[in-house]
């Protein structure tokens, strides 16, 4: 029998992770997790368009060893993988963000901490061993994200990730049926119908009460009121619209690369190019902002075209397996940012699954570039690939 819940056999592919953080966890914490904008059609699209590209190898080939490595804004990466920014990770595991920040140390790769984060930026920074990024939304306003951009620089992290796709919250339809809002909120009346699901999850409910319940955003400081409550998703993203002019005016308070998430056209990688990013995630939010848009590995090429030969472009976006990773990676990506597929191990067992999802990972990402008779990822590009 296997040592852990999330050790091989039981749990041989990200799916397997995603089924045991189903089984564990509430179900408006795992929906909130797994779920999409509207009727979820870019949702599925992001992991299906992923079987439109083909590999075509290199037969009669084999090299000793297989050099994974690949450098993002300057920070190298054992494989190119970075876990993305999760809000509410706390709420998934009582490890949250502090958890997925030390796993992706140990594994030699990145962290980006969401602003919808429970746990101090400052614990999530010495948690880590490699680097991490901060990524930003205006909640509170410009004076909280004053203080909050401060405390990032001061704490270590090494770039800004502006998230510029959330002028409002997507309607993410499962949040409302599961009661999402009225179990952040503060009427006990309102609870009453989602009780049930969640006494059915005696070991999250146990893990929870003993983290102390509801947590504060720990990383939302509004001067004269201290951290902002948990609130409701929509009602978070609603009051945190960013606009062009306002990366300008948070690239004259931050010294650091700014990175540019949720660009899906040529013309808007222009428009980072010319507010100052170092770079831009080719993103749609995960499919959880506006439904019917194109899946990201689709999208990637046209902004790959028009500005990567100016910054460094990533991606995100439907990533289940590394051989999703070196397609991307051919088609331009210096790097992919992967959330829910860390964020089901993290709701499955906290660290170790993390752990596992991120070794998953980077085991396909071998296999793969191996069976193309690829001796390194800085050498894939799309002559491994047919786009059908």
């Amino acid at each position: 029998m296997p040592s852990s819940p999330v050790a091989s056999p039981r749990v041989v592919n990200i799916e397997d992770l995603r089924r045991i953080a189903k089984r564990r966890c509430p179900k408006a914490v795992f929906d909130y997790l797994d779920g999409g904008a509207d009727a979820e059609l870019t949702l599925a699209e992001n992991c299906r368009a992923f079987q439109d590209i083909l590999f075509r190898p290199r037969s009669a080939v084999a090299y000793p060893d297989c050099d994974l490595k690949t450098t993002v804004l300057g920070h190298e990466l054992s494989f190119p993988g970075i876990l993305a920014p999760v809000g509410y990770s706390r709420m998934m595991h009582p490890g949250g963000e502090v958890a997925a920040s030390r796993a992706a140390g140990e594994a030699g790769t990145g962290y980006i901490l969401s602003t919808i984060s429970g746990h101090k930026m400052e614990s999530v920074k010495s948690a880590t061993s490699t680097f991490a990024f901060f990524q930003l939304y205006l909640m509170g306003g410009r004076a909280a994200a004053e203080g909050a951009l401060d405390r990032a620089k001061r704490a270590g992290f090494s770039a800004l990730v502006i998230t510029v796709d959330t002028p409002v919250a997507g309607m993410r339809e499962r949040d409302p049926r599961n009661g999402m809002k009225e179990l952040l909120g503060d009427s006990l009346f309102a609870k009453i119908p989602f009780v049930p699901n969640i006494l059915a999850h005696p070991g999250w409910l146990k893990d929870f009460l003993l983290d102390g319940g509801l947590p504060k955003l720990e990383n939302v400081v509004v001067p004269g009121k201290g951290p902002m409550e948990l609130v409701d998703v929509g009602a978070a993203l609603a009051a945190a619209a960013v606009k062009w002019e306002d990366i300008r005016w948070i690239r004259e308070i931050w010294s650091g690369p700014i990175v540019v998430k949720g660009i899906l056209t040529a013309d808007d990688g222009r428009r980072a190019v010319d507010c100052g990013a170092a770079a831009v995630v080719v993103s749609n939010h995960g499919a959880r902002q506006l439904d019917s848009v194109s899946s990201t590995i689709h999208a990637l090429p046209e902004v790959v075209s028009a500005v990567g030969d100016q910054l460094e472009v990533l991606m995100d976006g439907g990533i289940r397996r590394g051989s999703d990773i070196v397609k991307a990676v051919c088609l331009g990506a210096h790097a992919v940012l992967f959330g829910r597929a860390y964020a089901y191990g993290l709701a499955a067992a906290g660290q170790p699954g993390v752990a596992r999802a991120i070794e998953i990972l980077k085991a396909d990402v071998e296999r793969t570039v191996r069976l193309l008779g690829c001796h390194s990822v800085r050498d894939l590009d799309s002559s491994y690939i047919s786009i059908r």
